[in-house]
Order: structure tokens, then C-alpha cells, then sequence
């Protein structure tokens, strides 16, 4: 497994593909929060950073399928997935490994915004009135949901062998599983059934966690997500052997 990170980890930064992942996300945030004014954080007057939160994942929705469409459609056009498999590895190790390298690239690109952080820290009225508790709490909703669209990402690369393909299903399963359960249970009136239906969305999960207090329900809810998409891939590259 460890190998094929260390690959996959190298390939992209051997590229441009880190580098243009990064600089897209922290121009998009860094514009939103310190530069357009009907979001910027210094005319808002509140000492948060609700702009980063409520806006990052709308970026994931571009950037993490972008990562993740040549993990596995890249192997298959180009024929080199066939050695791959001949390598004395399971298929969880080569999955894991690839998505771990994904997963930890988004990672990269979230660790320079806490520079947002301290600066709104320290440009409190009162030196950290921020809310430190709700922040940490949004940090682990967007690392939960990155690992969760990178999951997505690597099933859809899994499932063809052309990269916008890939890509395309990736946004659309992405986007469905953020904000389509929460558009169904807002088209029903029953109570009871929409407050089931929204908890099988990912925004409803994102949203609880935000708020500073980490449920095991929501950390179970991403992990089961997770398994389950990685599982979907594990069946999608086994079908090669029927």
C-alpha cells in the first residue's frame, strides 16, 4: 500500500497537479474572505470564518474530482493497470494507496488557510474572540467531507477509462450526495420523512459538526460512506476478473 502512496504522491508533485489544486483553492478562499466585499471577512464584523466553510466545499466539488479522475482511467487507457495488478498486492492495498494520495493532497491544500485562522484571531476586537471550539469543528467537517469526496472520486475514475468521464460522475455524485437528499426532503411536507432523507446527506452531517461538538453518529455516517464507495471500487476493478 505504502508503495503505491509513495508513487501517487510523487507523481503529483512531480506535476503540476498539487501546485494548480492548491493555488486554485487558496486564490477561490482567500478572494472570498479577504478581497470581494459582500464576503469580506474584515467589513462582515464578525470575528469567524463561516466564509471559508460555507465556500470550501463547493470548491471540493471541482478540485477533489480533478485529483482524483487519473487514479485508476489514467492506468486503464494507457494499459499499464494490467501490471499494476500483477504486482504482489492486494486490490485494497492498491486502492488504499491511491486514495490515501489523494486524500493527503487535499489535506495539503487546507493546512496554509490556518493562516486565515490566526489572522482572525488575532483581528478580534478582543485578541481571540473567535470561537475555537465551532472552528476545529469546521476543520473536521472539511477534512471528513474531503475524505469523502475523495472516495467518491476514486469509484468514478474506477468505473471508465477516460479522465472527464471520471470527473463528470465524480462532480454529479458529489453534488447529489452534499445537496441532493437535502433538495428531496424539502420537496415533501411529511415531517418524518424528511428528516430521515436529509440525514442521508452529507450537508446535514457537515452542518452538526460545524458546530463544534463531534457526534460519533456523524463520524460514523462519513466512515460508512467511505467504506462504502471504496467497497463499490473494490467491485468495480474485481469485475475484470469475471
Amino acid at each position: 500500500m505504502f508503495t503505491i502512496f509513495y508513487k501517487e504522491i510523487q507523481s503529483f508533485f512531480g506535476s503540476l497537479v498539487a501546485y494548480i489544486v492548491m493555488i486554485v483553492f487558496l486564490t477561490g478562499t482567500g478572494l472570498f474572505m479577504w478581497v470581494f466585499p459582500q464576503t469580506n471577512v474584515l467589513k462582515y464584523g464578525f470575528a469567524d470564518m463561516e466564509t471559508l466553510f460555507s465556500l470550501a466545499p463547493y470548491l471540493f466539488l471541482f478540485l477533489i474530482p480533478a485529483v482524483t479522475m487519473r487514479s485508476f482511467a489514467e492506468e486503464k487507457k494507457t494499459g499499464t493497470i494490467e501490471l499494476l495488478f500483477t504486482r504482489p498486492l492486494t486490490d485494497w492495498q492498491i486502492i488504499l494507496g491511491k486514495y490515501l494520495a489523494c486524500w493527503v493532497l487535499v489535506l495539503f491544500a487546507l493546512l496554509p488557510t490556518l493562516i486565515y485562522y490566526y489572522s482572525v484571531y488575532q483581528l478580534g476586537s478582543t485578541v481571540g474572540n473567535i470561537d475555537s471550539a465551532g472552528t476545529m469543528g469546521s476543520y473536521f467537517g472539511l477534512i471528513m467531507l474531503g475524505a469523502v469526496f475523495t472516495s467518491i472520486g476514486i469509484f468514478a475514475s474506477a468505473i471508465t477509462k477516460d479522465q472527464i468521464v471520471a470527473f463528470v460522475f465524480a462532480f454529479v455524485l458529489c453534488f447529489l450526495f452534499f445537496q441532493g437528499f437535502s433538495a428531496i426532503s424539502n420537496a415533501d411536507n411529511t415531517d418524518w420523512f424528511s428528516y430521515i432523507i436529509v440525514q442521508l446527506g452529507i450537508e446535514y452531517h457537515y452542518a452538526s459538526v460545524r458546530k463544534g461538538l463531534i457526534d460519533s453518529r456523524n463520524v460514523v455516517y462519513f466512515l460508512s460512506l467511505i467504506f462504502l464507495m471504496l467497497l463499490s471500487t473494490k467491485l468495480a476493478l474485481g469485475s475484470r476478473k469475471w
